[in-house]
C-alpha cells in the first residue's frame, strides 16, 4: 500500500446486469468463461482480496441473481458479497447497489473489467480521499475528430486532454446517492456515474490506469482478453 493506510471503510458495486447484445451470443458477455471461469468471478476475485474493501454488492439481472449466488458459492468467494437484482437502465442498477452499501466511500466497476489490479483500486481509493471523486482513466492514443450533423469534422480537440474513462470510479456514498436522486428528479441518464456528480458541481480527480484494463464487450475484446490472461499467468 502507498499513501494513506489501508482500511476497510470502502464498498463496491459491481454492475452485471447488461445483455450484451454487441458480443453476438445467447448468454450474457459476464458469464462467458475466461480461462475457465465466469468473466464477472475474475472480476469479483480482485475486490475480495482486496484490503480496503469491506462490502461488495453485485447488481444483476432478476432472471439471474440465483445462479450468480450459486457461481459465487461454487468459487469459495461468498463472504461479504451481496447478489441483488438492477433495474431498468446501469444507471438504475447503481443507485439500487447504493441502497445496499453502508460504506462513506465507495467504488463503482464494471463486471465485465475482469483486469483491474490491486494497486489501480489503492490508487482510487487514496485519490477520493483526498479529493472527494475520483474515475480510474488512460491517455486517449488516437487523434479524435469532432464531427457535425452531415458527418463532417467539426474540431479536432488537443489529444493532450483527451482520456478515456474507465473503472473502477470512487466517490463517497452521500454524494454519490445525491447524484443518483437528482437524476431521478430531473429525468437525466448519464454515461458514467463520474458525470452524474459532476452535475453537483463535485471536481472528479482522474486516476492514471492501465490499458489492459479492458471492459469485455465484443468478441475481438475476448480473443484480447485470453492474450492478457496468458500473459500475466506468465508472467507471474
Amino acid at each position: 500500500m502507498t499513501g494513506l493506510q489501508a482500511s476497510g471503510d470502502t464498498g463496491v458495486i459491481v454492475v452485471a446486469a447488461g445483455r450484451g447484445t454487441r458480443m453476438g451470443t445467447v448468454e450474457s458477455k459476464q458469464y462467458l468463461l475466461l480461462d475457465g471461469k465466469p468473466i464477472f468471478i475474475h472480476t469479483l476475485e480482485v475486490f475480495r482480496c482486496h484490503p480496503w474493501i469491506s462490502q461488495i454488492v453485485l447488481v444483476t439481472g432478476k432472471q439471474d441473481v440465483d445462479r450468480c449466488r450459486s457461481w459465487i458459492a461454487e468459487y469459495g468467494i461468498g463472504e461479504q458479497i451481496q447478489v441483488i437484482p438492477g433495474g431498468a437502465e446501469r444507471q438504475d442498477s447503481v443507485r439500487q447497489g447504493l441502497l445496499h452499501l453502508s460504506t462513506p466511500w465507495v467504488l463503482v466497476h464494471d463486471g465485465v473489467r475482469p483486469f483491474v489490479t490491486s494497486e489501480q483500486i489503492t490508487a482510487c481509493c487514496e485519490a477520493v480521499r483526498t479529493h472527494g471523486a475520483a474515475v480510474l482513466a488512460v491517455p486517449v492514443k488516437d487523434t479524435i475528430k469532432q464531427a457535425d450533423a452531415q458527418g463532417f469534422v467539426a474540431a479536432t480537440p488537443d489529444r493532450r486532454s483527451l482520456w478515456a474513462i474507465q473503472t473502477p470510479q470512487a466517490f463517497r456514498r452521500t454524494d454519490l446517492l445525491a447524484a443518483h436522486d437528482r437524476a431521478v428528479e430531473e429525468g437525466f441518464v448519464g454515461t458514467d456515474d463520474a458525470m452524474l456528480v459532476e452535475r453537483l458541481g463535485i471536481p472528479v480527480k482522474l486516476v492514471e490506469g492501465a490499458y489492459d484494463n479492458i471492459k469485455i464487450t465484443t468478441p475481438e475484446d475476448l480473443d484480447y482478453a485470453e492474450f492478457v490472461r496468458r500473459k500475466r499467468r506468465l508472467r507471474d
